[in-house]
């Protein structure tokens, strides 16, 4: 019996020994590789003075806020990062008091900020939502710097209303 013993003691030890050191050096190796250079804290940038510029990509989307990001046609608006310079967290307000997070330790892009939207509105019917329809974000730096307020209007380019020429730049892609 107490071979047995023996036995399993040796085997806990190795297993306990191996546990634990060879995890801890991983962590700290992927920590430092998640980041990358030239992506900003918003808070650093804030501290710096440093201005937000946001792409304008996002104004002609026309995007429907419970509709999955993947079936936009202009996947390359969908790389691009949100922000200028980019960053690793931001927080989109909605005018109602919603508030979600989109991050990305590479710099959050578009895509990342439609995936926060969408995941809040899946769930809701078109007529459930006043206003449906992505129209961009807007910087305030005077009401928060650390977040961009999200605009949104009742219908996609076709509507007379909130045409810009962006917009009819989108309808010469669809013809």
């Amino acid at each position: 019996m107490s071979a047995e013993t023996a036995d399993l003691t040796k085997v806990d030890s190795a297993i306990s020994g191996l546990s634990s050191s060879p995890p801890e050096e991983k962590k700290g190796h992927r920590r430092a590789s998640s980041s990358a250079a030239g992506v900003y804290n918003i808070n650093d940038l804030e501290k710096e003075g440093k201005e937000l510029q946001i792409a304008k990509e996002t104004q002609k989307l026309n995007w429907k806020l419970n509709t999955s990001p993947a079936t936009l046609d202009d996947k390359e608006a969908l790389k691009k990062f949100l922000t200028t310079p980019p960053v690793k967290k931001i927080d989109l307000h909605f005018p109602l008091g919603l508030e979600v997070t989109a991050r990305n330790l590479k710099g959050v892009t578009i895509k990342d900020a439609l995936d926060a939207i969408h995941k809040q509105f899946k769930k809701k019917a078109d007529d459930e939502l006043e206003l449906p329809v992505l129209a961009g974000f807007e910087w305030d730096k005077e009401e928060s710097w650390t977040r961009l307020i999200v605009h949104q209007k009742k219908e996609g380019a076709p509507s007379g209303g909130g045409g810009k020429k962006k917009d009819k730049k989108k309808e010469t892609y669809d013809e």
